[in-house]
């Protein structure tokens, strides 16, 4: 699974970490990138839930801000509790894996991402399908930001 060329290396390098080790090893990777979440900007303080997009389709609360940068880059930005650690591992993954990318880099990521980590055996569906989901609404909100107002 090393040097996927459907996934810009970051993301490479974080599913070849995931395939590295047995399922068991795989929930801990998981816990460990929930750790890594970074902390809200302080532009998005408590009131976060009113300035951030609800991902209404993931189990635990998970809110989203898509920060657009001079060069073109993208920057994502997650709300997560702490007691959600699945999904906060979720969104470390895709904040780590897809911050510093374009909008069109990161439209060209595989749908089927959430499956390329190998968590079927240890992440129920539904689970799964919430990560499935914040990448579908961060591909939909770029989409909508890079399709001009008619």
């Amino acid at each position: 699974m090393t040097d996927d060329p459907n996934l810009p290396p970051a993301l490479a390098e974080i599913v070849e970490d995931f395939h590295a080790v047995g399922d068991r090893e795989r929930l801990e990777l998981l816990l460990d990138f929930s750790r890594e979440l970074p902390e809200l900007p302080e532009k998005y303080g408590g009131n976060y839930a009113e300035s951030m997009e609800q991902v209404v389709e993931c189990q635990s609360p998970l809110f989203l801000a898509i920060e657009h940068n001079d060069d073109g880059t993208v920057e994502l930005i997650f709300a997560a509790p702490a007691e959600a650690p699945t999904t906060r591992g979720f969104a470390s993954i895709l904040q780590q894996g897809l911050s510093g990318l374009s909008g069109e880099e990161i439209l060209a990521v595989p749908d089927d991402l959430h499956q390329r980590l190998g968590l079927a055996k240890s992440i129920t569906p539904l689970r799964l399908r919430g990560m499935a989901a914040m990448l579908r609404r961060i591909k939909r909100n770029i989409q909508q930001q890079l399709t001009p107002v008619q």
